[in-house]
């Protein structure tokens, strides 16, 4: 019983009962128009007074209002904007912009009728019910107080039993309309996603657009942890040995506080440069991104000045390589020199190759397995960011112990990327 009162009186069904008073309201226009139309044709002059004719002009005033909703497009954002907020319709199932082909068109037309339609029908019964079942309920008191001289009834009607149901019947109607009504805007709100809501076209496009959202992001994230991750590793270890001799080695001790500054102030430029992207939707070119032409002299330095020793052979041109190329190829560097970083500690020597083999360019770090207790296959965020930039630049990864005697096992990264690497998203026109 609760469930049905909640469906007749609840607050959707309130809701409801607005968005149709608003559809009977937006109907009024037209039914004067087809009042206009309906007057001569039926040579009338009083067509307000006579409801046959009435729901004639509204017949006639429905066509009118299916053309409106065809030939202004905005029709649907302002419907679809009502049902949102009124017939409790989730914002995903619905439009947002204004119709534009054929078939969106057609849908709105339709669906500005059955709301008007529903609407004009909802209101005239919200106007005329609710008087004549107050006039039910009281017509007992009515005639016990005032008799036959104040409510003149017919005699069929000049019954007890009439008057003893009166109020029962007056309380029927108003529940009657009400049922109406929620039937109604039930209706409505069910028809609303397949007339209001996208087409397959909207969907993929909305599809696409969520998809490069997402792939940008994913940049974005991978940039931050690379960047600013490999800088907090790096100045930890550089500002821990530096500490450490700072009595005995004053020579190590500058060359690791500039190391510090220029990590930091090469960090914070790449965090603008990635700020600004989220701030304003395009990268600044006042702070390109590092390559490892231009940049690659400078990480194993800022990397050496922590304390680790890294051996680094270059077999390949690197001003040769694509920028795209450049850029990842550097960012996958930088991690790896992190991570050696972090799990491998200070004064252990890396092992960074980078060569060009079979049209492939080939990165691998290695460091002693036996300083790395804490790294593993599919760690943490750095390896799968790796992961992400090889996979969208058409390469692979291998990242693992190597085998043989657990004395010699080394952590080795290995990436592989096609020199001929396809254009990622943000490289597209």
């Amino acid at each position: 019983m609760s469930r049905f009162a909640g469906f007749l009186f609840g607050r959707r069904a309130r809701r409801r009962w607005i968005h149709l008073i608003l559809g009977g309201a937006l109907a009024m226009p037209y039914v004067f128009v087809g009042q206009l139309v309906v007057g001569p044709a039926t040579n009338s002059r009083y067509v307000f007074n006579d409801l046959p004719l009435q729901l004639l002009s509204f017949a006639v005033g429905l066509p009118l209002a299916a053309l409106t909703a065809a030939l202004f497009p905005l029709t649907r954002s302002l419907e679809a904007g009502a049902v949102r907020s009124l017939c409790g319709v989730d914002a995903g199932l619905l439009a947002y912009g204004p119709a534009r082909t054929r078939v969106e068109k057609g849908r709105v037309a339709a669906w500005f009728t059955l709301h008007l339609g529903f609407g004009g029908i909802i209101s005239g019964m919200s106007l005329a019910v609710p008087p004549f079942a107050g006039f039910l309920t009281a017509l007992p008191l009515l005639v016990w107080l005032g008799g036959a001289s104040l409510v003149d009834l017919p005699e069929a009607l000049d019954q007890t039993w009439v008057l003893a149901l009166a109020p029962v019947a007056g309380v029927a109607t108003l529940v009657a309309l009400a049922a109406c009504a929620a039937l109604s805007g039930t209706l409505l709100a069910r028809w609303a996603p397949a007339l209001l809501g996208p087409t397959p076209e909207d969907r993929l496009a909305a599809a696409e657009a969520r998809a490069a959202d997402l792939a940008v992001r994913g940049r974005l994230a991978r940039e931050l942890h690379d960047s600013v991750g490999h800088a907090l590793s790096a100045v930890t270890l550089q500002a821990s040995a530096a500490r450490r001799v700072l009595d005995t080695d004053p020579e190590f001790v500058r060359e690791a506080l500039a190391a510090i500054e220029d990590t930091t102030r090469r960090t914070v430029g790449e965090l603008d440069a990635v700020l600004g992207v989220l701030r304003d939707g395009d990268t600044p070119g006042t702070a390109p991104a590092p390559t490892l032409a231009a940049d690659l002299d400078g990480l194993l330095r800022r990397t050496r000045a922590g304390g680790l020793r890294v051996a680094a052979k270059v077999d390949a041109d690197t001003e040769a390589v694509a920028p795209v190329l450049s850029r990842e190829a550097y960012r996958i560097v930088q991690e790896g020199l992190s991570n050696a970083l972090k799990h491998a500690g200070e004064r252990v020597s890396v092992s960074l190759r980078i060569v060009v083999a079979d049209g492939q360019l080939e990165i691998t770090v290695e460091n002693p397995l036996t300083h790395a207790p804490s790294c593993r296959p599919g760690g943490g965020h750095g390896l799968r960011g790796i992961a992400d930039r090889a996979r969208l630049l058409g390469g692979t990864v291998e990242a693992g112990p190597s085998e043989g005697d657990a004395a010699q096992r080394v952590w080795r990264l290995r990436v592989r990327l096609p020199m001929n690497c396809p254009p990622t998203p943000r490289e597209r026109p």
